[in-house]
């Protein structure tokens, strides 16, 4: 075999979106007050999904061209309920971040998703957030879909250890927890500083 040098590679690549940030993108411009424009969303059906259950919610998404969204948000604890159940179809991260943004408004919505997302159970993700104040008032199976998830009118602050790494978990509970103002960190005591008279 003989190997020659060939000339340089030049032109240009377009990198197909992230998934999982795709998702986020679009909660978190739900979320938000005003415009919020994405570039290089995925358009794959599981963040199909997620659009639709944002607009659901109340947000205005819409696409304005290949890869390029604008979602008008509703602002934090804005949503409202949505007229049927989200069907988020086989998107374990869509079902399980919007759980996160609904339990931090004061809404009650129903999340179900296909048959193969139904066998999947939701209660690493239920758990922290019911210690934040959102109940479930209906679940099909224990923790599986459907679940009619009702949201918190004032959301807990908590501190939670995962028992698993997982980033749908954190993300959701920091999305519940978005209406809750950031916590002031605590300092001892100082004395008064005293003027001599």
């Amino acid at each position: 075999m003989t190997a020659r040098p060939g000339r340089p590679l030049a032109g240009r690549v377009r990198v197909p979106g992230d998934k999982s940030i795709s998702h986020r993108a679009l909660i978190l411009g739900a979320l938000a007050v005003g415009r919020t424009r994405i570039s290089g969303l995925l358009e794959g059906e599981d963040v199909l999904n997620t659009a639709k259950a944002m607009r659901a919610l109340g947000a205005r998404v819409e696409r304005i061209g290949d890869g390029a969204w604008q979602v008008d948000g509703v602002g934090v604890a804005g949503f409202a309920a949505p007229p049927g159940p989200l069907d988020f179809g086989n998107s374990g991260t869509g079902c399980r971040l919007a759980m996160g943004a609904v339990a931090g408004c004061p809404i009650a919505a129903t999340f179900d998703g296909d048959a193969s997302l139904r066998k999947r159970p939701m209660g690493r993700v239920l758990d922290p957030l019911a210690l934040m104040g959102a109940k479930v008032t209906h679940a099909a199976g224990g923790s599986r879909l459907p679940i009619t998830l009702a949201g918190a009118r004032d959301p807990m602050p908590i501190v939670y250890r995962t028992p698993v790494p997982s980033a749908q978990i954190k993300s959701a509970v920091l999305l519940a927890g978005s209406r809750r103002p950031a916590p002031r960190p605590s300092s001892k005591p100082r004395r008064a500083a005293t003027t001599p008279s």
